[in-house]
C-alpha cells in the first residue's frame, strides 16, 4: 500500500477514492462486489454515524452504509 492508497474505512468525509483492490475473502468479495465496489469505480465517503461506525458512501448512486471491518477489506486509491 502506498501513501495515496488506503482502506476504505480511512477515506475522509468529502473525498473520493477509487477502488483499487478487494482484500476480502470469497464470499465477502461477491457482496462487497455485488454493491458495487468494482476496481475503477469512485466512491464519495459522504456521512458517519456519531460513534463513526458505519459510515455511508456514494457508490455508482447509490448511498451504501458499511461497517469499518467491511469498509478496511476495500483499498482505494485517492482522486
Amino acid at each position: 500500500m502506498n501513501a495515496k492508497t488506503m482502506p476504505l474505512n480511512c477515506l475522509p468525509l468529502g473525498r473520493v477514492g477509487v477502488v483499487r483492490e478487494l482484500l476480502a475473502g470469497a464470499e465477502q468479495q461477491r457482496r462487497l462486489l455485488d454493491l458495487g465496489l468494482v476496481k475503477g469505480t469512485a466512491v464519495e465517503a459522504v456521512l458517519k454515524s456519531p460513534a463513526g461506525d458505519p459510515k455511508a458512501f456514494q457508490i455508482r448512486g447509490a448511498l451504501i452504509a458499511l461497517r469499518n471491518g467491511e469498509a478496511r477489506q476495500v483499498l482505494v486509491g485517492l482522486q
